[in-house]
């Protein structure tokens, strides 16, 4: 039905949907960077939220939200402090969290998993 790049939009755009629902507001969309690209910037209170969206159809080989490996979390780190940089702050005086949308059954069915991506 679409081809990888749009199915991602389409799914960015329900995650977006959902987490503004739940009172965040969007600041940017698909920040790209030579470390990697994050999905959703929104913000949520005091705290800058960096959201990684993922998307399964089935849970048949595991949950979506377990696709984020550590290679994934530590290039969502480097893009989150070169977005913190731009705008002139730092990652270590920021309130920030990194969350996961994870998406199954054609949208049907959107988990909000907040704190998911934690340094270590």
């Amino acid at each position: 039905m679409f081809n990888r790049r749009a199915k991602g939009q389409h799914y960015e755009a329900a995650a977006e949907k959902h987490l503004s629902a739940c009172g965040l507001v969007l600041i940017e969309r698909n920040f790209h960077t030579k470390s990697g690209e994050l999905d959703l910037i929104m913000r949520d209170g005091p705290t800058t939220v960096f959201v990684e969206v993922r998307y399964r159809n089935s849970q048949t080989y595991g949950h979506a939200a377990e696709t984020v490996t550590h290679h994934k979390a530590q290039k969502l780190y480097k893009a989150a402090n070169i977005w913190l940089m731009k705008q002139g702050k730092s990652i270590y005086s920021t309130d920030i969290r990194f969350d996961v949308v994870a998406i199954h059954r054609q949208g049907q069915q959107v988990e909000w998993i907040k704190n998911a991506i934690t340094q270590g």
